[in-house]
This record gives structure tokens, C-alpha cells and sequence, in this order.
């Protein structure tokens, strides 16, 4: 064993116990871990509600079959995505298929995330319907930072929410940009953000390398995986661009689709329990917990 061998495994069994203590401040609590099952559909949308409603409970009840827990669809998948003020999906129609998708969710034992829109008092969101494996619709998260749909009022609250045991949060596209959105829920015990997308298309090339740094971002600064179902991009590049993935605690990318294709991707996933601690003790840490405290008290506010 040479002299350079034997110092490197000195530093290395130091430097040990200092990671672990590291890790052991970042999460405050940290118990023996659960397995959630989750799918991220990459679903190519129409305009044709009760068709993509169809599509959507086919997948559910498929996946199911392979013993998924919990399946996630993109932004506006249940009644595809425009951003022009004429951008008017069917009331009715959203509502029946949202009303079988439940239904599907409660026959099938399976929680499903769902990019929809959701009309009410005279405004439309851009929203996220969450329904769990008994089918209670858990959340309905309208999207808080818009990004040109003109169509659209901006959401009300930060997501947090309790599905299959396991504390969570929702960001829709355009909210990725706003780390407090995932901060917020993971100061309270949130351990995966569920972040339905449709990212701009490939003729926006630029924007793609961006797209995956953020996301990777909201996974290691909070600790959380990231568990992201995009749209896929159109042989005429109009459309997304892909690139569902799945993101691990430590932000390395578990899984990736293709850009074109309606790839599904599996992964179990090792939910440890507990909560970022660290914001809540330094300069900003009063600051954070009244963040904290005003999500605590608008979680349960309705879109209105």
C-alpha cells in the first residue's frame, strides 16, 4: 500500500463523520424510509377533453396493474395547453372527466396528479387536480406564476398536502423559477414536489439546459425528490420539448424521458421522514417561518 494510498484513506474516514453530521442538521427528524411507487406519464394532449379524460384513466388503470401508487400527467393534460385568450375548454366536459378520473382512482387504488383547468365565479385557473387511491381529490392548486396564458387568473396558495402518507407540494411550470414555492413545503416536512409542466418547445433550444438546472436545484437545496411529467415536444418542434424526469434528494437525475416520445417512467422511491431545519436557524429564519406559517394557514383556501 503505498504512502499517498494510505493518506487518502485517513482523509476519507475523516471527512466521514463530518458529511453525516452535515446531512443530520440539514434534516431534522430523519426516520427509516418508506417506498412510494411513482409514474410520470409524458402524455401528448388534444383539445378533445373527454377523449384525453379516456386516455388518462387507461394509463391509470394499466399502471395500476404494475402496482404504481401514484401517477403524474403534465400541465393541462386533461385538456391540452394554449396560452391565447380564446383558449376555452368545456366546463361541463372538464367536470364530467375529472369526475370519472376519481372514480377511476377509487377503483383502481391509485393517487394520479393532473394537470387540468378549473372555471369558477367567472375565472379560469391553470390547475393541478390531485386525487389520492380512495379517490378524494386531495388538492386543487391553481398555478401562481403565470406565463402568458391570458386566459388565466393567478393561483392563491402554496400546495401542501398529504398523499399516500407521504407530505408533498405541486408547482406548475412557470412556478419552478420561485424556489419559495418548494422551500415553503419543505420547511414543513414536504418530501416530494410533484411539478407538472409545459415547457417551451424545441425551437426555444436555449431554455432546455436551464429547465433541468432548475429542477435539479429545488431537489438538493430542499432535500425533496422532484417527480416532473412535461409534455413531449411535436415532430413540427411545436409543443414541449420532453424530458419527464425523476429527480433524486441530492438533485442526480433517476430517470429521463426522450424529447418526442409518450415515454412513462417507474421509479419506487425511498421517502425518508423529517424536514428542513437549517433556513429556520440562521439570519432568515423568522423570516421563513412566517412564510411557514402564512402556507399553513391558506393550504386549505379554494380556488375562487
Amino acid at each position: 500500500m503505498t504512502g499517498w494510498f494510505r493518506v487518502g484513506i485517513r482523509m476519507t474516514l475523516k471527512i466521514i463523520p463530518v458529511v453525516l453530521a452535515l446531512a443530520t442538521l440539514r434534516m431534522a427528524g430523519a426516520e427509516a424510509s418508506l417506498n412510494l411507487k411513482v409514474a410520470v406519464v409524458q402524455f401528448r394532449s388534444s383539445f378533445d377533453v373527454p377523449q384525453n379524460g379516456e386516455r388518462i384513466a387507461a394509463h391509470l388503470r394499466r399502471l395500476a396493474g404494475e402496482g404504481v401508487q401514484v401517477a403524474v400527467f403534465p400541465e393541462c393534460a386533461l385538456t391540452g395547453y394554449d396560452t391565447g385568450p380564446a383558449f376555452a375548454p368545456s366546463a361541463t366536459e372538464v367536470e364530467t372527466a375529472e369526475r370519472q378520473l376519481q372514480q377511476t382512482c377509487r377503483n383502481a387504488e391509485i393517487a394520479a396528479v393532473i394537470g387540468t383547468v378549473y372555471k369558477v365565479n367567472g375565472r379560469a385557473y391553470d390547475a393541478a387536480v390531485v386525487f389520492d387511491s380512495h379517490g378524494a381529490m386531495v388538492e386543487r392548486y391553481g398555478k401562481v406564476y403565470l406565463a402568458g396564458e391570458e386566459w388565466a387568473t393567478p393561483g392563491n396558495h402554496v400546495a401542501y398536502f398529504e398523499l399516500e402518507g407521504v407530505p408533498s407540494t405541486i408547482i406548475i411550470c412557470h412556478d419552478e423559477r420561485y424556489p419559495e414555492l418548494v422551500r415553503l413545503p419543505a420547511l414543513k416536512g414536504a418530501r416530494i414536489v410533484y411539478y407538472i409542466s409545459s415547457e417551451s418547445g424545441m425551437r426555444e433550444e436555449h431554455k432546455l439546459l436551464p429547465y433541468r438546472a432548475q429542477v435539479m436545484a429545488r431537489a438538493v437545496e430542499n432535500g425533496m425528490f422532484v417527480v416532473q411529467a412535461n409534455a413531449p415536444g411535436n415532430p413540427d418542434l411545436s409543443g414541449s420539448h420532453g424530458q419527464s424526469r425523476i429527480i433524486a434528494t441530492d438533485g442526480n437525475v433517476l430517470k429521463e424521458a426522450s424529447f418526442f416520445e409518450e415515454d412513462i417512467l417507474v421509479e419506487a422511491l425511498a421517502i425518508q421522514t423529517g424536514s428542513l431545519q437549517r433556513p429556520l436557524e440562521g439570519l432568515l429564519g423568522k423570516w421563513w417561518s412566517q412564510g411557514v406559517d402564512f402556507m399553513m394557514n391558506n393550504r386549505h383556501r379554494q380556488l375562487d
